[in-house]
């Protein structure tokens, strides 16, 4: 796999490429496959950050933070009526917010997004809600910084939902496409060509040289199998339209993710220095609930159950997401997909209801 090299004109290319992209996303939103999404307002703005919250933050439920991967949008979490976990949150009681990530600045590395940004966010709803305690939702890299964030601040948490998120790192082929994806953007030269953050579309093209059949021929296959149902296939093309919605990479968080975690395996190595102190698996002592799945190529269980093990926390609990038609990339159907909906999130939030009561 290789990818071109860091030159003002391959810079360029990756630019274009976003622009056709976003064009791509407005013609699917003009055949009405953009989100629809739950009625929001805005608590808290950051360079970086918008805190949504959504209508039931006033019931006495627990408060739920969602954390999407700073990659693309955080409308996955609330991507259409009968595919969102916020809506499933509502419907549970709860008081859900979620932390739409923004255009960060170039400086922007782990310590912002594992701990300054969803501490303001923490802070935030603590202020409007008199919570001093969250359960924190992460999907994906989401789910990394969640687990970052349970490390450093274990008295702010209920509870820690970490869902198909990368939380251990091998470049062993059986550790996913991630470890592959993040080698060739440190080979590529890329992360020291021009300044400013990367293109969105670089990783897109990044992920899909290091998996064709995970970003490519999947999704032909799954869309293929759900064609002629009607729902399954609005639902596919809403995620794909996502996928087309990219945000810009933070050149320091890219940084960071190469060398502290992937070269190092530093958060369940212990050695993963954030500032003045180390954020360790061991020091998650929230209760603990993990969704892996054992046919996700992106973030296989081989992935995440290290961290499993090694987290500190003596309530735990592993739940196995077993797929689903009509979700374009499979890693996203434990948000989306009719099954998910319908057997997996009921059981999490029920965990959450149980754990909130405390």
């Amino acid at each position: 796999m290789q990818m071109v090299n860091g030159t003002a004109a391959s810079w360029g290319l990756y630019a274009q490429l976003d622009e056709a992209r976003r064009m791509q996303g407005r013609a699917l939103d003009a055949l009405g496959f953009g989100p629809q999404e739950t009625p929001s307002r805005v608590v808290l703005r950051e360079p970086g950050l918008t805190l949504k919250a959504y209508a039931g933050t006033s019931s006495p439920g627990p408060a739920i933070l969602m954390v999407p991967a700073p990659i693309k949008r955080a409308y996955i979490w609330d991507l259409a009526p009968g595919a969102s976990v916020v809506e499933q949150c509502l419907a549970s009681g709860a008081r859900a917010y979620v932390a739409q990530w923004e255009e960060p600045r170039e400086s922007f590395g782990l310590e912002d997004y594992g701990e300054r940004l969803i501490l303001a966010c923490a802070d935030a709803i603590r202020a409007e809600t008199g919570e001093g305690k969250i359960f924190l939702f992460g999907h994906s890299l989401g789910g990394l910084l969640g687990a970052i964030f349970a490390a450093l601040h274990p008295g702010r948490l209920r509870g820690l939902v970490a869902v198909a998120a990368p939380l251990h790192f091998d470049f062993a082929p059986q550790a996913g496409v991630l470890g592959p994806v993040i080698a060739e953007l440190s080979r590529s030269g890329l992360l020291d060509a021009a300044p400013g953050n990367l293109p969105g579309s670089l990783l897109s093209v990044a992920s899909f040289m290091a998996s064709p059949e995970a970003f490519g021929r999947d999704r032909l296959l799954d869309w293929m199998r759900g064609w002629q149902d009607y729902e399954a296939l609005r639902r596919c093309l809403r995620v794909e339209r996502w996928t087309l919605d990219e945000l810009p990479l933070a050149r320091a968080l890219v940084r960071d993710i190469a060398k502290r975690l992937y070269a190092e395996d530093g958060l369940v190595g212990g050695t993963l220095e954030l500032g003045h102190r180390t954020a360790a698996a061991r020091q998650v002592v929230a209760p603990l609930l993990i969704v892996a799945d054992e046919r996700c190529p992106i973030v296989p269980p081989q992935a995440i159950l290290p961290f499993a093990q090694a987290a500190g926390a003596a309530d735990k609990r592993l739940l196995w997401y077993e797929g689903d038609v009509g979700v374009a990339l499979r890693h996203v159907g434990v948000l989306v997909g009719a099954n998910a909906q319908r057997r997996l999130w009921p059981e999490i939030l029920r965990w959450v209801q149980e754990r909130g009561k405390s």
